[in-house]
């Protein structure tokens, strides 16, 4: 599920004191955002915010579910642009059929990365499976550097085995973390993993102190540092500490998300679906896709029955940089 509302998504953010040794934690709320016209399918969007644009390289992050499909009709988003970004598929529970113009086709299920390049320009759909009765988990969006924006098509699967850490499930899709690596390429370096607390567990990980990190909760409450986070608040951890404590104080198990990453200082322009560096380089990419629905840099999805998606109008003022919070 990708960015198909045109604006950029904010939302205040209050800021409680982390715990000793890990500096402070700012917690970002979600927003509400409906994808999909009059059976949408609701997410909550913690990533951009007016206040807190990244988080390392992550740009973006929609948490979603548990959906009943039966009510909402489930995910069925037709062919669409990318550009200046790489997609993170996550999935808890349900099932997404991935197809893009680089000729993949794949399915997102819980447990397993879907990770995708859209560098110069890819399309892609998403279309839940016919045996999927609820949608649960988080798309997450990383911007490339300058450098390696206008990079190649790239698609890549990985199945990471969880391991057991201090009453902890850990499954790291993304970087290292307690012990173990993932395989998949970044082009920056860059921490992912699903993080899920026992009952009354109490988690400290070393982590890159080079690093700023969000902790996303799916379900439970979870101090971070020290700090509260309820359901779909995302718990921010600037750089500078090399320990992050983890902590659930209830009687059911709690699921994490953990991201974390170098600084991103580029600044970045995000509209749609499109991740650039200027109003220009967005209203290119719309043209672009306009021109063809498709053409040769944002190519062909075969294998959906069903039109691209046309981009929304640009708005009538320029679109201004972001640059991350300091």
């Amino acid at each position: 599920m990708d960015r198909l509302d045109a604006t950029d998504g904010t939302h205040g953010a209050h800021d409680p004191a982390g715990g000793a040794g890990s500096g402070r934690v700012e917690v970002l709320t979600p927003r509400d955002v409906p994808l999909g016209g009059p059976r949408s399918m609701t997410v909550r969007r913690t990533l951009p915010q007016r206040g807190r644009s990244l988080i390392g390289a992550w740009c973006f992050a929609d948490h979603y579910g548990p959906d009943d499909v039966a009510r909402t009709g489930g995910m069925d988003v037709a062919p669409h642009p990318h550009t200046g970004l790489q997609t993170v598929s996550w999935l808890f529970g349900g099932e997404i059929e991935h197809r893009d113009s680089l000729g993949s086709h794949a399915f997102v299920r819980p447990g397993e990365l879907n990770l995708m390049t859209g560098g110069h320009g890819i399309s892609h759909t998403e279309v839940s499976t016919p045996d999927t009765e609820v949608l649960h988990g988080v798309q997450l969006w990383v911007a490339l550097p300058d450098e390696h924006r206008d990079t190649g098509r790239d698609f890549q699967h990985f199945a990471p085995e969880p391991v057991l850490v201090d009453g902890a499930r850990i499954s790291v899709f993304l970087g290292a973390l307690a012990g173990v690596a993932s395989p998949v390429r970044t082009f920056t370096p860059l921490l992912g993993a699903e993080v899920v607390l026992e009952p009354r567990a109490t988690l400290t990980l070393a982590v890159d102190p080079g690093f700023e990190h969000g902790v996303l909760v799916d379900h439970g409450h979870v101090r971070v540092a020290g700090t509260s986070l309820r359901p779909a608040e995302l718990g921010y951890v600037p750089t500078g500490t090399d320990t992050l404590t983890l902590g659930n104080d209830s009687d059911e198990p709690a699921r994490t998300v953990l991201l974390g990453g170098t600084p991103f200082e580029e600044e970045i322009v995000m509209w749609w679906n499109f991740v650039g560096r200027s109003h220009e380089d967005i209203a290119r990419a719309r043209e672009d896709w306009m021109k063809e629905l498709g053409g040769p840099r944002f190519g062909e999805v075969a294998g959906y029955d069903g039109a691209p998606l046309p981009a929304p109008e640009l708005p009538s003022v320029p679109l201004k940089p972001r640059a991350r919070a300091r």
